[in-house]
């Protein structure tokens, strides 16, 4: 999947192998279910939302609980989102790629705890790919010393 139109997306995406998740859709009348489907591979996640493989067609503004489950990790990241994608994956072993937009963090109700965020950046300063080019600070104003 390959865009080749403006980055709108602020946050860094990145990968975290082995990572996984369930979720189940939030059903507002309905008593609290079990999950939808488990061990659905994350392709990338970011600050604001993440991507994943599916094998059930989720269709857009689906409300949905996550439980992510993380390699070396006990314990599942419970974040709450909204879908706002989702594409066929034709081909493939999973037959949809779904885009979850996480809810705000905050201490009110469906707000996404305000820890998984510091979890979250903790994770991108582990996962995230660091740019070749950034050693370059030619437009930083780069001085030489002379040697006394």
């Amino acid at each position: 999947m390959v865009y080749k139109g403006i980055e709108r997306r602020t946050c860094i995406r990145f990968e975290i192998p082995g990572a996984t998740l369930n979720y189940k859709k939030d059903k507002t009348f309905l008593p609290e279910g079990k999950t939808s489907e488990e061990f659905c591979p994350i392709l990338d996640i970011s600050r604001g939302g993440l991507r994943f493989l599916t094998q059930e067609e989720l269709k857009m503004n689906t409300m949905v609980t996550m439980h992510i489950s993380l390699p070396g990790e006990r314990i599942p990241l419970e974040m709450r989102g909204q879908v706002r994608w989702s594409a066929a994956n034709a081909g493939k072993s999973y037959k949809y790629q779904v885009g979850v937009q996480f809810n705000p963090y905050g201490e009110k109700k469906g707000q996404n705890y305000p820890g998984a965020l510091v979890k979250i950046i903790a994770l991108e300063q582990k996962f995230a790919p660091t740019e070749k080019g950034d050693n370059n600070n030619s437009d930083q104003g780069d001085f030489e010393i002379d040697p006394e």
